[in-house]
């Protein structure tokens, strides 16, 4: 049986990246913080040892392609192994843009940093995760894409695009031991906790729709569910999309930023 060790988490440095590279550490996994803040991302990376783990932070430009191929780079040279790889991070600011109306630069900046990117960590962790024949690649997703919300094109069109290179990844790798999964979460990130104090009527409103009456703790909501994904227990799991959301997907909660 392998036992994985090490996880790469984009986008750790805050939200639900801070929530899963805390639950990580806590079972003991060394963690890679790739982050482009350096000093909210070297802070998570500090605190991981009292928690059980390891941390190492890479600075990491998820707009810039060579800086994802460089970033796994590092992490293989520090540890010689990567055994899971997080896509979690995503440039903020994606409010606003409509199909009408959306720039060309806005529309290919986003799909460079939310899919290119994502595309890049994974092709660059393959190779040893093909060699160790087990390996697991989590990218997370949204139900922005899913329902396709207004006011977030190129958002959308990102996370759907990763939805589908997740399905087709799985499909290509899975003789190799490897599988892809995505997880649409429905979180209390900072962000959204921002948006409740801006429009609080309506944010309640969205709560209430959602079955559990809830948006769910990064750390105790989501991360366990990413935990399982990583693990031995779901080697026969890939493919898929899971909505870790309350059961806000089933009927399709809406949203208007």
């Amino acid at each position: 049986m392998h036992t994985p060790e090490v996880v790469i988490i984009t986008g750790a440095g805050g939200g639900i990246g801070e929530g899963l590279a805390r639950v990580f550490a806590r079972h003991g996994w060394t963690v890679v913080v790739a982050e482009i803040d350096r000093d909210r991302g070297q802070a998570v990376a500090d605190a991981l040892p009292a928690l059980g783990g390891k941390g190492l932070f890479i600075e990491t430009d998820i707009r810039d392609l060579a800086s994802v191929r460089a970033m796994v780079n590092q992490a293989l040279d520090a540890f010689s192994r990567v055994d899971v790889l997080v896509n979690n991070a995503y440039p903020t600011g994606s409010a606003g843009t409509t199909v009408s109306g959306i720039s060309d630069d806005r529309l290919q900046g986003s799909m460079m940093a939310g899919f290119h990117a994502v595309a890049a960590a994974m092709q660059a962790v393959y190779p040893v995760m093909a060699a160790q024949r087990w390996g697991r690649v989590i990218n997370m997703c949204s139900l922005n894409g899913v329902n396709a919300h207004a006011g977030t094109v190129d958002y959308n069109c990102a996370k759907e695009a990763v939805r589908t290179l997740t399905r087709t990844a799985a499909v290509e790798w899975g003789k190799d031991g490897i599988t892809c999964n995505a997880v649409c979460p429905g979180a209390a990130t900072p962000a959204f906790r921002a948006r409740m104090a801006e429009m609080p009527e309506m944010m309640a409103g969205i709560q209430k729709m959602i079955p559990m009456g809830y948006s769910g703790d990064p750390e105790e909501d989501i991360a366990p569910v990413v935990l399982f994904l990583a693990s031995e227990g779901s080697r026969y799991l890939t493919g898929n999309t899971l909505y870790v959301d309350g059961g806000g997907h089933i009927n399709g909660v809406p949203w208007k930023p």
